[in-house]
């Protein structure tokens, strides 16, 4: 089988960033890579599982909305996919994830879609782990800028 887009990245290389993974007609997916890949550190599922309830609520909810396609976490928990329609230029791209991360570090109350009903695991969150993850993320993401978008590093 042909080797996907996404396993052609050098994970030895690869840091904390937001990235493009791969253009596909109208549709931009972005790498949100939240730790080092292979550092032995990685989010936990309860707070990754928060974290997704919590970003995907607000990207949503935004302004963008429309051009909102997907958000979800990778199973290696070292980040998230996000896909939005091209028509979200790239500038604007960042600044909403720099929002929601700041919204995540922030937010106070009852996790979203957490109740039996909207949720399969609604039992397994941790909006503490998720809050520390997205405020290391927003000082890695503060200064992030539309050149920095781009993988410099392939396997």
């Amino acid at each position: 089988m042909k080797t996907i887009a996404s396993f052609t990245v050098d994970h030895d290389k690869l840091e904390k960033g937001m990235y493009i993974s791969r253009v596909d007609g109208d549709v931009i997916t972005y790498d949100i890579r939240m730790v080092k890949p292979n550092g032995g550190v990685y989010i936990s599922s309860p707070a990754l599982h928060t974290f997704e309830h919590l970003f995907a609520t607000y990207v949503r909810n935004s302004a963008y909305s429309d051009q909102i396609i997907y958000v979800g976490p990778m199973g290696c928990r070292t980040g998230f996919y996000f896909l939005t329609r091209d028509s979200l230029n790239k500038t604007d791209a960042i600044a909403l994830v720099n929002e929601c991360f700041a919204f995540i570090a922030d937010f106070e109350g009852e996790i979203p879609g957490n109740k039996k009903k909207e949720c399969g695991n609604y039992l397994e969150h941790d909006l503490p782990g998720a809050k520390q993850v997205a405020k290391d993320m927003g000082e890695v993401l503060k200064n992030w800028s539309e050149p920095m978008l781009q993988y410099d590093f392939h396997a």
